[in-house]
């Protein structure tokens, strides 16, 4: 079984590319976050020719999840139970279901914008929330796993230069306390670091030439419970999907699975 999640930046935008993704890699299961579309607006007919169900959780032209399956698409929960919202506000930020033989959380954490705002605050109330919501099955003996953008670097190594981020998001402290406790809920990051190549980033920022000078960052994430991280046999960030004109952002990742 093959797993992964993609920030797309758009699923409009980058809708050929992404069924063009999914018929060459054979993925199985897709989260996806950043539709950036209404629900009304998501491909659901164009993935249906693919043979790929899908749910979304999406409202319009910011943030949005998805859960994209060929392999069965059950108990679907749209958004965070908890959810503290945001200026009165739930975001389409999370979405799960139970995908064959595992169970899938697509989750698009917030970016907390600076450290001083607001959305920083709301940031780490969202994952005490998340925490609360996936305590439960992350302790249970099915596969289980939360992947997305978690807006979170989780080591100094993580980022292509620390010393850019003093007093910066995503790399915080209280950040990185947050992912720990998400992690002591019975879950471990699935994707070993290093992989291939010595900073296996996921993201890169379109400006300033990020992507030719690998300025990047690991903020796309496989956390997963022990019955998930045993059945791993593999693991990539796809760089190449990076490449190119029209490319997100982001690179998926992916996870083989042997359940």
């Amino acid at each position: 079984m093959r797993i992964a999640t993609w920030n797309v930046n758009s699923i409009t935008a980058r809708l050929p590319r992404l069924l063009a993704w999914l018929e060459s890699t054979g993925t199985d299961v897709l989260c996806v976050q950043e539709t950036k579309c209404t629900a009304e607006q998501f491909p659901a007919d164009e993935l249906r020719e693919l043979g790929y169900e899908s749910a979304v959780n999406a409202t319009g032209r910011w943030n949005g999840v998805a859960l994209i399956s060929r392999v069965g698409l059950e108990d679907v929960v749209t958004g965070l139970p908890g959810d503290p919202g945001y200026e009165g506000v739930h975001e389409p930020r999370a979405i799960s279901a139970t995908c064959g033989p595992a169970r899938v959380w697509s989750v698009y954490v917030p970016n907390g914008r600076e450290v001083d705002h607001p959305h920083y605050a709301y940031k780490l109330q969202w994952f005490e929330a998340l925490k609360a919501a996936v305590a439960g099955d992350a302790g249970g003996s099915r596969p289980f796993a939360v992947m997305g953008d978690y807006n979170v670097a989780p080591t100094d190594d993580d980022v292509w230069d620390i010393s850019l981020f003093d007093g910066a998001t995503h790399v915080t402290p209280a950040e990185r306390a947050a992912l720990a406790e998400l992690r002591e809920t019975g879950l471990s990051d699935v994707v070993p670091r290093p992989l291939k190549y010595d900073h296996p980033f996921t993201y890169w920022d379109y400006r300033q030439l990020g992507f030719p000078k690998n300025r990047g960052m690991r903020i796309d994430l496989v956390y997963g419970n022990e019955p998930f991280a045993k059945a791993v046999k593999d693991s990539y960030v796809d760089r190449e999907e990076r490449k190119g004109k029209g490319a997100s952002d982001h690179a998926p990742v992916v996870v083989d699975l042997d359940v």
